[in-house]
């Protein structure tokens, strides 16, 4: 499947974490603010998806950045406890 779908999807997993996140409250505010058509409205919901999930991975990301980090300097900190 090729089309407007995939290329809105690609396009969302380019944006970096704060453009997803602002995309994604401006999208929430225009859904909560009402005067959409039902169309409007189901495009902005498949949107705030796409959004959210791109947050979400980004978010995800950090964690596990995080707790590797955190494992890491852990280790570290063992090891010198043993010599």
């Amino acid at each position: 499947m090729t089309g407007k779908t995939e290329q809105t999807t690609a396009a969302a997993e380019a944006l970096g974490y704060e453009q997803a996140r602002d995309e994604l409250i401006e999208v929430v505010r225009r859904l909560e603010a009402g005067g959409t058509t039902l169309e409007e409205s189901l495009a902005l919901w498949e949107r705030g998806e796409e959004l959210a999930k791109v947050c979400r991975r980004w978010l995800d990301g950090a964690r596990a950045r995080l707790d590797a980090a955190l494992a890491e300097e852990a280790e570290a900190g063992d090891s010198e406890g043993t010599e």
